[in-house]
């Protein structure tokens, strides 16, 4: 198929008209180079930064948080623009429990009274800063309450931070606590504070972590302004992503629902979100011992105390806690074959603005639904349908992308190939998460991406700096051997429903690295987009094609590109920090069932890789059908490695590769059931998951060896 001569010649005179692919990609057969280049050409070439610069705009021009009229226009009008392109689109409305707030104080009273802020600035600089439809930060599902006490400070409360205050005495049970935000998830405090008897939390961003330590507060420079506060749920949700009060199933108009109290990971005392220039008061105000370590020092110019503080806080909240509707935007682009979905998703709900999260992720994968959509007006067609998702919710707990998934669940295990999503990009170098059956994959999606900054390869760039960051030659000899590894994913976005309950394939891509400081607050704007995260939208740009190329070849690969190898590679490589820590620990697990359970994969992988570049070397046709049939048990392979019945005391989640951790947040651990129980010396969870884990590895060993059975029959 050639594609029409003068839209292709205008589209590669903008972009990397001398891209010309050395080798077919992964799951192409030897040969097809060529013809695979010219499409490529035109998915690098197409999209445009002047359009992405239009949709984040459009996107952000009002506050749009879930179950809001604002987020209902940002659907409305991304249904219209997907609509434009020739897509079939449509709106797909779910409900959940999302509160809003009602009431918030803070407040010392007394000889010396004084009253949080708890609203952010107003920048001239800043034109959005001044929106009157900005909701007053908060900290979503937070308990109502009213309490009054005295303050510790607990760091990030962290386990290891309570322990260091139980070694200097000092305990939290009935005061509020202080946390600062930093690397672990919101619900890893909320949970904490609450385990250990505390009658309310209080979150902070200290400028060590995104403020005046790192740069200028904006809008002078890229961070945190003194008044600038981080939203976000606090939910615990180790337990299940999604509306709280419908754990495993669709929550529509009419369905049903749990009572609150029934619903797990909802916090049971109040919280508040509050700026680091409030915090500086609270701080300033703690007695008691000096901090123990410099680990627990902020930027703030203040000795840190852990308190108690001399005088008692007080503190109320209360909130709206209604069931509001969600708003998911579908699109497909369907294929010759309409039963093998690929799947791209973004979700374009936001706590303000959302200009960097998540609006200019959004922008990037509208911008490779268009590109597609153009590419189908030269004449070809996807081999498979390419779905395109726009999701709700996601900032309060992953809601709008969970409610899809549980709705459309067994009809997804049988047609989703892969989710693959952006969240959010900024300038910086290409990164990609997710399963590792793509690793190989994706490498070589990077390989042959442009870096915007230097024109080189993407790929390029990744190892370069990788290796300047190594510190002994172990190190140097990794990034060569993995050069771009998939790291793991969690739940921490709009992919853990397809991975974590699913078991479909998913991927992460995004441009990384230049430190943000207004995340989650009002001044994640426009202004500051373009201003600092991606100037002349170039990146966008990149992010756009790097996106288009993952799903056309995806959506088109004769064979589909699963490397079990990697998979393996990396699996072992995780199964022998498991052995070390049972070690360190002093642990007495056996783990030779896992370990060797991993050594039969990685015997069977090997084999099928080897019949899989066979087929790839062919010149003979090949039976249409019995290749449809090991297609689909490819990308349903993943699926083997779910857990029946679900991970110890939290069934929805069922992935036990990598996931939520029990006490770490929501951000990616490899084994997380059983390095969690490993750390935590839970002896009796860690032996009966080393025989559930190695169960699900023969499993898929089992599938793996059947595939490579079947690949090899093809060229006998």
């Amino acid at each position: 198929m050639r594609l029409r001569t003068g839209l292709l010649a205008a589209a590669a005179v903008l972009f990397l008209p001398e891209l010309t692919l050395a080798q077919a990609p992964r799951g192409f057969p030897e040969g097809t180079a060529g013809a695979r280049s010219e499409l490529e050409r035109f998915v690098r070439a197409t999209p445009d930064s002047t359009r992405i610069r239009g949709y984040v705009r459009a996107m952000t021009r009002e506050p749009h948080v879930a179950g809001t009229p604002g987020s209902k226009r940002v659907a409305e009008w991304a249904l219209r623009q997907f609509r434009s392109w020739g897509l079939d689109a449509r709106i797909e409305v779910y409900e959940a429990l999302s509160p809003q707030p009602l009431e918030q104080v803070l407040e010392f009273r007394g000889a010396r009274p004084w009253r949080a802020r708890l609203r952010e600035e107003v920048f001239a600089e800043d034109p959005d800063s001044r929106h009157p439809g900005i909701m007053p930060p908060y900290a979503a599902y937070g308990a109502d309450g009213n309490v009054t006490a005295e303050v510790v400070y607990v760091n990030y409360g962290l386990p290891s931070d309570y322990a260091a205050l139980d070694k200097m005495g000092i305990s939290v049970r009935g005061r509020i606590v202080l946390a600062r935000a930093g690397p672990h998830h919101r619900s890893v405090k909320s949970s904490g504070a609450m385990e250990r008897g505390a009658v309310g939390l209080i979150m902070y961003n200290d400028p060590r972590e995104d403020g005046f330590w790192l740069n200028r507060p904006y809008p002078r420079g890229p961070m945190r302004p003194p008044h600038a506060v981080e939203r976000g749920g606090i939910r615990d949700d180790q337990f299940y992503t999604g509306d709280p009060l419908s754990p495993g199933w669709a929550s529509k108009p009419g369905s049903r629902r749990l009572r609150r109290e029934e619903a797990q990971g909802l916090v049971t005392i109040p919280v508040l979100s509050i700026s680091y220039a409030d915090a500086s008061v609270l701080l300033d105000r703690m007695e008691g011992p000096v901090v123990p370590n410099d680990s627990w020092k902020g930027a703030l110019g203040l000795t840190y105390h852990v308190g108690p503080s001399r005088d008692k806080l007080h503190m109320a909240v209360r909130s709206d806690w209604r069931t509001r509707p969600l708003y998911n935007v579908v699109a497909r682009l369907p294929g010759v074959d309409t039963t093998a979905w690929v799947i791209a998703g973004n979700h374009h709900d936001a706590w303000v603005f959302g200009a960097d999260d998540p609006v200019g992720a959004a922008a990037t994968v509208m911008e490779a639904a268009r590109t597609l959509a153009e590419l189908r007006r030269t004449g070809w067609q996807p081999q498979r349908t390419v779905v395109f998702a726009l999701w709700d919710g996601e900032e309060y707990g992953i809601l709008g992308s969970t409610e899809w998934a549980e709705d459309h669940g067994p009809e997804l295990q049988a047609k989703a190939i892969a989710y693959v999503q952006g969240d959010n990009y900024r300038r910086g170098v290409l990164t990609s998460s997710g399963s590792t059956t793509l690793e190989s994959f994706m490498r070589e999606v990077a390989r042959d991406t442009p870096d915007p900054a230097t024109g080189r390869s993407a790929l390029d760039v990744v190892i370069e700096r990788a290796l300047s960051t190594a510190r002994t030659a172990a190190d140097s000899a990794g990034v060569r051997e993995r050069p771009f590894p998939l790291t793991p994913i969690g739940a921490n976005t709009d992919y853990a429903a397809f991975i974590q309950h699913l078991g479909i394939s998913s991927l992460h891509i995004a441009w990384r690295n230049t430190g943000r400081g207004t995340y989650h607050s009002a001044f994640d704007s426009f202004a500051y987009f373009e201003r600092f995260l991606d100037p002349g939208f170039r990146y966008g740009r990149a992010q756009a094609g790097a996106f288009a190329s993952t799903l056309l070849r995806l959506a088109d690969a004769p064979v589909l590109p699963w490397s079990f190898v990697d998979a393996s590679r990396a699996y072992q490589a995780w199964g022998r920090e498991l052995v070390d820590l049972a070690r360190t620990n002093r642990a007495s697990v056996d783990l030779a069932p896992l370990t060797d359970a991993l050594s039969e994969l990685s015997e069977v992988a090997a084999t099928h890789e080897a019949a899989f570049q066979r087929v790839m070397r062919t010149s003979r046709a090949l039976d249409a059908d019995a290749l449809g049939a090991i297609n689909r048990d490819t990308w349903r392979s993943e699926q083997e490695l779910l857990l029946r019945e679900g991970l110890p005391g939290r069934p929805w989640f069922r992935y036990p590769i990598s996931g939520p951790s029990t006490y770490n947040g929501s951000v990616a651990r490899t084994f997380p059931v059983l390095r969690d129980a490993l750390e935590l010396g839970e002896l009796d969870t860690a032996r009966s998951q080393v025989d559930a884990t190695a169960a699900a590895i023969r499993r898929l060993t089992v599938r793996v060896r059947q595939l490579a059975q079947r690949l090899t029959a093809l060229t006998s």
